[in-house]
């Protein structure tokens, strides 16, 4: 996230010191210099800073886009006199509590919430505890970032779980619990230069797997109606100067997430920053010709932003592509992904022998889609068709993998089942025949392998967490297999596989459940799995 930047400064003429907590930092061989300092040390990073006061050339600004330590950048600036925010200022913008305090000041809309520590005897029971509002309910950090530790609760059992996740997940040990808000969510992005306000872009974002809170992508600009963005936007302003953001000469960077909730724009949270997820570094400049980042560093180094008035109207959407739990055999299909028309980037997030698991937070995808096009429909098309391009195949001798497929299917289990069967689909599904070999498991060879068909489930028009229809699922486990799986139509197994070889494999009612609960994935891995003499059954 934090590549644009590095490359502005530098075509800005800028010497680039970047900082980070661990020297494998995927973009450090972009800067200039990097230090090697913990985002957390806001001390450590006052004096680095301070010496690079004190070098010939000096220091211009201090700045971050895409994470949640700019208080740390608020801290440093206030200190060594460079263009900012106070530091007291930005913390309103980093501890949720804080945040939520302003808004209620302000008679802003934003739910009722209360904040929750580990002695408030969570393991005893929420006696002690007063909620804000009756079930649903949302649990988080008060300082963290990308849905870490964030999820809905429904009743007290739930809320218990919820709590201890989210306060492992707090630096200071707290969590807020507030109201849930019902609706649509977007995202904005500003520029902060003293005390105006600039709009930068307004996301509409697509929200996924409950109860967790999955942006499965964003698309820019947003389709809501003209009066709904006004409201949005006026709402997130308000919100900003709540926060003390755009007081008197502040300068900086504002990033919010709002709900349309049935009673009108409510304020989610509001970072003193620009936007991770891919927004203020690439889908807004490819949708507008404007780059936030670019003013942002400016605005920092006490220089106009510039003009920020959009020169052109394209869309930009970005996808992103998950994967069920388990071990990461082979990822296929991304010359396909890269290769679509009107894709612009391809992230890949994970690697073969690294480990995978459904997403609980926004930072546990296995990679992210963006496309840009002048119309809305083929940017769409194009970033949802790129993400389905790509395959991941797990390694079967990875057990998690088979327990996630063995674990249910009904439609209220985390993490969900990629095809949500209904009850009568279920009933069919077990009365299938069963997966069956002749006189061999091994599928090499001269072994022909059949397909029991499932037309209830085939023609169900049913889709996975991408969309991608049975059909489709099917060509992905024919591509990946190498295994045409030609159907049986009538009559039993054996008598129609034409197996007068005594060599036929029927795949039947735990292929179809495994292709049910994990997709694609779940079907090859079932698949490779019988390669291995190591067959799951349901």
């Amino acid at each position: 996230m934090q590549g644009p930047a590095i490359r502005i400064a530098g075509e800005l003429g800028f010497f680039t010191v970047v900082l980070d907590g661990s020297s494998a930092a995927p973009c450090v061989a972009m800067a200039d210099r990097f230090e090697q300092i913990d985002l957390k040390d806001k001390e450590g990073i006052e004096t680095f800073a301070r010496s690079l006061q004190d070098e010939p050339g000096g220091l211009g600004g201090i700045m971050t886009a895409g994470t949640d330590f700019s208080a740390t950048v608020a801290w440093v600036a206030e200190r060594l006199g460079l263009p900012g925010m106070p530091y007291e200022t930005a913390l309103n913008a980093s501890d949720k509590g804080r945040m939520r305090s302003c808004f209620k000041k302000a008679g802003l809309p934003s739910p009722e919430f209360t904040t929750i520590t580990a002695a408030d005897g969570l393991d005893g029971g929420a006696d002690g505890i007063t909620l804000p509002a009756p079930f649903p309910l949302v649990v988080k950090p008060v300082d963290n970032m990308g849905g870490r530790g964030c999820r809905r609760v429904n009743d007290m059992g739930e809320f218990h779980a919820a709590a201890a996740d989210a306060l492992r997940f707090s630096r200071s040990g707290r969590a807020i619990v507030e109201a849930f808000m019902e609706g649509p969510e977007f995202s904005v992005d500003a520029i902060v230069y003293h005390g105006e306000i600039f709009i930068c872009g307004l996301a509409d974002r697509h929200i996924f797997f409950p109860p967790f809170f999955i942006e499965m992508g964003h698309t820019m600009p947003s389709q809501v109606s003209e009066e709904r963005q006004r409201a949005i936007l006026e709402t997130f302003c308000a919100g900003v100067r709540a926060l003390g953001l755009a007081d008197g000469d502040n300068i900086g960077a504002a990033k919010g997430d709002i709900k349309l909730t049935p009673s009108g724009p409510m304020i989610g949270e509001i970072a003193a920053r620009l936007s991770g997820g891919y927004m203020s570094g690439w889908t807004y400049p490819y949708s507008s010709g404007v780059e936030p980042i670019r003013a942002a560093i400016l605005a920092a180094m006490g220089r106009n932003p510039g003009d920020l008035t959009p020169p052109k109207a394209w869309t930009s959407a970005e996808r992103a592509f998950v994967s069920i739990p388990g071990t990461v055999k082979a990822i296929v299909g991304t010359e396909a992904a890269r290769n679509t028309p009107h894709v612009r980037d391809l992230f890949l997030r994970t690697g073969e022998g690294e480990k995978v698991s459904f997403p609980e937070n926004n930072v546990s995808k296995s990679g992210n889609v963006i496309s840009a096009a002048p119309d809305r429909a083929a940017a769409v098309e194009a970033a949802e068709n790129a993400a389905r391009a790509i395959l991941v195949r797990l390694d079967p001798s990875d057990q998690e993998t088979a327990e996630f497929l063995l674990g249910g299917g009904n439609g209220e289990i985390f993490p969900p089942a990629a095809f949500g069967l209904s009850p009568e689909l279920r009933d069919l599904l077990v009365a299938l025949p069963e997966t069956a070999a002749a006189a061999s498991e091994d599928f090499r060879g001269e072994n022909t392998v059949f397909l029991v068909p499932f037309p209830e489930f085939t023609a169900s028009g049913l889709v996975d967490y991408l969309g991608r229809s049975v059909a489709e699922s099917l060509a992905a486990v024919r591509e990946l297999t190498g295994l045409s799986l030609p159907e049986i139509v009538t009559g039993s197994i054996i008598e129609n596989t034409n197996a007068s070889d005594n060599k036929s494999i029927c795949l039947g009612k735990s292929f179809w459940a495994s292709l049910a609960m994990g997709g694609y994935q779940g079907a090859v891995y079932f698949i490779d799995r019988l390669l291995d003499n190591r067959p799951i059954s349901y």
